[in-house]
């Protein structure tokens, strides 16, 4: 594992690229995002104490349209994947802590799935509020928006209707 302190607005990870590392963020804020018709689109957040990474790339090997931009100044801790394999295979105990955390990984993305198809924009908004009670003053707007799937107008009626 590697420990860093990392600025405002550094990106850990760019897209077409192959993820390499595995990030245990212990303090900040961190997002996953991708571009699509000249707009960014945030998939993911991270807080203190959570992890980050662009999964599919990290795990298949494969180029991926993530970036990963810290949102705040960091602390940090990571481990590459060549590292993360022998890992692994050295000390297969650690498989079980993978196959969980690939299972919350999992169950994560199925509920993103169900709430942006059967809940409303409102729904999502107060869920995320509800997950991530400080996003709100640590996190522009437009990235919260864009991460229920919603503009940013329609973002700030919802909010009006408090």
């Amino acid at each position: 594992m590697t420990f860093e302190e990392l600025p405002n607005k550094h990106l850990l990870h760019t897209e077409g690229t192959i993820c390499n590392r595995f990030f245990i963020l212990h303090k900040g804020l961190a997002r996953a995002y991708y571009h699509i018709d000249a707009k960014d689109i945030t998939a993911h957040f991270a807080i203190e104490n959570t992890t980050i990474t662009a999964i599919d790339s990290f795990i298949q090997r494969k180029k991926s349209r993530y970036n990963i931009e810290l949102l705040e100044d960091s602390s940090l801790s990571y481990i590459n994947h060549e590292d993360w394999k022998k890992l692994l295979e050295e000390k297969p105990h650690y498989e079980k802590y993978a196959r969980i955390f690939l299972e919350n990984i999992y169950i994560d993305i199925a509920e993103r799935i169900e709430d942006l198809l059967f809940h409303s924009a409102k729904e999502r908004y107060k869920k995320l509020i509800s997950k991530f009670p400080t996003l709100l003053q640590r996190v522009n707007l437009g990235h919260i928006a864009s991460y229920i799937g919603i503009t940013q107008e329609t973002l700030s009626r919802i909010r009006a209707e408090k």
